[in-house]
């Protein structure tokens, strides 16, 4: 591939494997390092890449790196919620989350994951079946949906709920969010980022956040590239529209698993 053509492949792809980088360390900036390591790779050795599916090539490449550092956390920056979490990460079944993520979040197959991972197809679907059943392990909590969509907003409440958790109420608006969140404080926030009234679901996650301290987010946009910036903190787990009831269970299940690091309220 000419070097044009590789720089503007990997351009498309580089937001989704700092989306996977993210999740998977619960630190933008622990997540960005460990990207930039593996464009640095990339360059250093282009075999890495030559050849092969440019997404493909990158999560290997990454994962490579993941695994031969021994999975270390930067903690400069670091919140106490994420450092408690990555301790508590460290119990799970080893590439077991890395596995769920790759297939939930990212969308990987079954037989790209194994390529990711340097494993068979088979032992990449038994990673993932573990993960499920592991983070389905969480703490109940109670969650609150900010989405204008009423469809939208009725199914993601009974994925929510179908999962054990409650939901306190769905807000259309910025106002609405703020209002509900103060009545009654949630465990996880559901937000899209453009609301019924043209405020942003950003704006009102960040005041919540703000007056209420850590909370974990999970924006569901059909405009993922307004938050793949790299340009201001962006959030650990982010889903593109249309989304499947898979993905929401695996970021709601994983979300749950950090903040449960935290000690979830009584629902």
């Amino acid at each position: 591939m000419p070097n044009g053509e590789l720089v503007q492949s990997i351009g498309r792809e580089l937001p989704y494997l700092r989306r996977y980088a993210r999740a998977l360390t619960g630190s933008q900036t622990a997540g960005d390092n460990y990207a930039a390591a593996t464009l640095e790779a990339i360059l250093s050795d282009r075999s890495l890449i030559d050849g092969m599916d440019t997404r493909v090539s990158l999560f290997r490449t990454f994962h490579a790196i993941w695994q031969s550092s021994g999975q270390p956390v930067d903690h400069d920056g670091q919140s106490n919620q994420e450092a408690r979490a990555q301790q508590l990460m460290r119990r799970l079944t080893p590439n077991s989350r890395e596995a769920l993520l790759l297939r939930t979040i990212e969308e990987l197959r079954y037989d790209q994951i194994a390529l990711v991972m340097q494993i068979t197809q088979s032992e990449a679907e038994e990673l993932v079946r573990i993960a499920v059943d592991e983070m389905g392990q969480s703490l109940a909590g109670k969650v609150m949906v900010i989405e204008d969509e009423t469809i939208i907003a009725m199914d993601l409440k009974g994925i929510v709920q179908a999962m054990g958790h409650s939901v306190t109420g769905v807000a259309r608006t910025h106002k609405q969010a703020v209002e509900l969140a103060q009545a009654k404080r949630p465990d996880l926030i559901l937000a899209d980022i453009q609301l019924a009234d043209g405020s942003s679901g950003v704006d009102a996650v960040n005041e919540l956040l703000s007056e209420m301290g850590e909370l974990p987010v999970i924006f569901i946009t059909a405009f993922p590239e307004r938050l793949l910036t790299g340009n201001r903190p962006e959030p650990a787990f982010l889903i593109s529209k249309p989304y499947s009831e898979e993905q929401v269970r695996s970021a709601v299940s994983q979300a749950m698993f950090f903040a449960s690091t935290e000690g979830l309220s009584t629902v």
